[in-house]
């Protein structure tokens, strides 16, 4: 295997040496700042991170580079469109760029794909040569396709290369972002923390930096470089008598000096990928492979002139879950997976799951809405396991309406979905709520009651829940707007007309201001309105009819 090495690094000197190089003259970076930036590496928000690093790195450059930054999700919730040019490709913008994101607010989705073909298509890719440098914490979540759009932007430009910087992302998500880089040409840079996302960032930046170059000779390629130039070269397999894992498995190599007790201490390095060898300085080491959730870590000594080969083995399997609403369903994407792994870690994601995971037993607890289901599975190591895990759902949707056939738009309407048994002290349990039309809600099988509210008008409607049953639940109010002017007045409060034994009437609420507006049960009122200056409030007498708008005047200004 490392002879084969060998020959595949002689022949890459070769065809290096022959083709002249040249750094791009443009280049957009394109930042994610979709809701999951929000996330945190070791207490701190990856935005953060990211922020910093751009000062970092941009910092550092010369002026006469020539970048912008494009970003994604950070004005508006679920919208795909969310896409903005923030800095023109421009000499000198190192600030503007760092102030730039400073000024980001991560919340919506992950336009990825048509955020990078925006950004070819201001450096005017198909007449100039391009490169855009991608710096992503999640996968492509507006239905579109990034593997195809790196070989159609390869296929059109004239020479165009896409970086790909994966911050926080699992092997299986690096794979599916990777083929972006690829398709191009680029590279595809994975980063876990700061530390690394400085240096992937400082790769694909430098290939921008770099000034042009070529090569005029040819040079002969070595048959069988000499051992002493790699100081390590490591082997690593998912279990003990497995073959290697190939090259471009996704390993995180981290190097870090051992500290007085023989552990991890100060960090030296970060590589990737199962084919990664290098060259270190001579000394004692502690190395930690890294695939997904599962971990190894050994002691290494590196000496002058020699190779040293450590052997991994990782003790670990592959997880393959798919989250359903019922058997027959496909994957649902808003499934919520954690995962309990036997060495203690754990994590939550959404949808399909693919991970490598250490051998033993491990817990997955799929939520889906209110429902929720936890398995126990066990991985062998060197085994994959596929599992489509069933949380039994129903899917309801409940609007509320004034009176049959009116239904209610307004945003502040309050849907509540509560236990239909009443605990011992008269409370209900709560296991979703909603505002405003169509709430939707994804429920396990059983027994619910759906309290609808808008303003002081409130009806409870029960219903059953079957799983894989979808319906619509329409909760009828019997209720209607009262609409009081008042030129002069400052506050409104509404009462019931009838009086309890102690000669009290209901209150519905208050409102201020020279006008109200209030959606109350059909039925008899009396409205206590205030004029300006706290006078004595007067009377007024108000019927509300189903469905129907009543309007009143007081005119205080009229008296003055």
């Amino acid at each position: 295997m490392r002879l084969i090495r060998t020959l595949f690094a002689g022949v890459l000197l070769m065809f290096a040496t022959a083709v002249p190089t040249l750094a791009a003259e443009k280049a957009i970076i394109v930042l994610d700042a979709s809701g999951s930036m929000w996330a945190q590496v070791d207490g701190v928000a990856r935005i953060t991170i990211a922020r910093q690093t751009l000062a970092d790195v941009l910092g550092t450059l010369p002026d006469d580079i020539e970048l912008g930054l494009i970003a994604y999700g950070h004005r508006e919730k679920g919208n795909c469109d969310d896409i903005e040019l923030l800095v023109e490709p421009e000499a000198g913008t190192a600030d503007a760029i760092i102030a730039a994101a400073d000024r980001l607010t991560p919340k919506g989705k992950t336009p990825l794909t048509a955020a990078v073909k925006l950004a070819a298509e201001d450096l005017n890719y198909t007449e100039d040569k391009a490169t855009v440098i991608l710096i992503t914490d999640g996968l492509e979540t507006c239905e579109a396709d990034p593997c195809a759009l790196g070989a159609a932007l390869e296929g059109a430009g004239v020479d165009f290369t896409a970086h790909v910087v994966g911050f926080g992302l699992s092997d299986a998500e690096g794979q599916a972002v990777a083929c972006l880089a690829e398709n191009t040409g680029g590279e595809y840079l994975a980063a876990s923390d700061a530390a690394s996302l400085t240096k992937a960032l400082t790769t694909a930046v430098a290939q921008v930096s770099e000034p042009a170059t070529t090569i005029e000779a040819p040079v002969e390629a070595p048959v069988e470089a000499p051992v002493s130039d790699i100081s390590i070269d490591p082997e690593i397999v998912m279990a003990e008598g497995d073959d290697p894992l190939p090259d471009d498995f996704y390993i995180v190599w981290e190097l870090a000096k051992p500290d007085s007790r023989g552990r991890a201490g100060d960090y030296v390095d970060t590589e990737y990928y199962a084919g990664w060898r290098g060259v270190l300085e001579p000394g004692d080491y502690i190395l930690t492979a890294r695939a997904d959730y599962a971990v190894v870590s050994q002691p290494i000594t590196i000496v002058a002139g020699k190779t040293a080969e450590p052997y991994f083995v990782l003790n670990a399997g592959r997880l393959i879950l798919h989250p359903k609403a019922t058997a027959d369903a496909d994957t649902d994407g808003d499934a919520a997976v954690y995962t309990e792994f036997p060495n203690g870690e754990s994590t939550t994601s959404y949808g399909d799951v693919n991970l490598v995971v250490p051998a033993g037993d491990t817990v997955v607890t799929v939520t889906l809405g209110s429902a929720e289901v936890t398995e126990t599975i066990a991985v062998a190591a060197g085994e994959t396991v596929e599992r489509d895990i069933v949380v039994g759902t129903g899917h309801v949707i409940v609007n509320g309406y004034y009176v049959e056939g009116m239904k209610v738009e307004d945003g502040d309407m309050f849907i509540e979905i509560l236990s239909a048994k009443e605990a011992i002290d008269g409370s209900r349990k709560n296991f979703s709520y909603g505002y405003g039309p169509d709430t939707a809600h994804d429920l396990a099988a059983g027994d619910y009651l759906a309290r609808v509210t808008m303003e002081q008008a409130t009806v409870d409607v029960p219903f059953t829940v079957k799983a894989g049953e979808q319906f619509k639940l329409d909760a009828i109010l019997g209720a209607g707007v009262l609409y009081i002017a008042a030129p002069g007045g400052e506050s409104f409060e509404y009462f019931g007309t009838k009086k309890n034994i102690q000669g009290e009437r209901k209150s519905f609420g208050y409102a201020y201001g020279e006008e109200a507006q209030m959606t109350l049960p059909a039925g008899d009122y009396i409205v206590e309105v205030t004029p300006t200056g706290g006078s004595e409030p007067v009377e007024v007498e108000a019927t509300v009819v189903a469905g129907e708008r009543t309007e009143l005047e007081v005119d205080f200004t009229s008296e003055e």
